[in-house]
């Protein structure tokens, strides 16, 4: 759960990135700001246009499209690419985390790693300077893994018929 704290200090950079680019700055566009900094994980403008609606905050999809794309220019979410869809996340005083994706069922799951993390931000690349990094490990979850192997048996029983 973000903290108040975390919350005005978004606003307050929002409303700072509206300023310098002229931007209206309108009641929808923070409603959809503290949608997202009220979710945990993970998430698609579906997602996020059926969370406000269950809060009774109407808002259009196109509202919510741009609002995600201003956001993702003011740098207070960020966009992964999760096989064929493309999901969200806060990253405003967020963890540095890396995701595990499983190709075979799209289950993405969230893991902290000091060591690796320390191993990345430590490394020093020729004629670049790093200032942020996304990391994705693709396989197989233990659950499609049970089920693959569940599978496999049942075959080979029904071969030896």
């Amino acid at each position: 759960m973000v903290s108040q704290e975390v919350r005005d200090t978004v606003k307050q950079l929002f409303r700072e990135y509206m300023e310098r680019r002229h931007l209206r700055k309108t009641m929808e566009r923070y409603a959809v700001l503290d949608a997202i900094y009220s979710i945990e994980g993970h998430f698609d403008v579906e997602d996020l246009y059926k969370l406000m609606e269950k809060a009774h905050f109407r808002v259009s999809m196109g509202t919510i499209y741009n609002t995600v794309a201003l956001l993702l220019d003011a740098h207070l979410i960020v966009k992964h690419q999760f096989g064929m869809t493309a999901q969200y996340e806060k990253c405003y005083s967020c963890e540095t985390h890396h995701h595990l994706i499983c190709t075979q069922c799209g289950k993405v799951t969230e893991v902290t790693s000091k060591a690796l993390r320390n191993t990345i931000e430590s490394m020093k690349f020729r004629n670049f300077t790093q200032t942020h990094y996304s990391l994705y490990v693709y396989g197989i979850c233990v659950s499609c893994k049970r089920a693959n192997t569940r599978k496999l048996k049942k075959q080979q029983k029904t071969n030896k018929k």
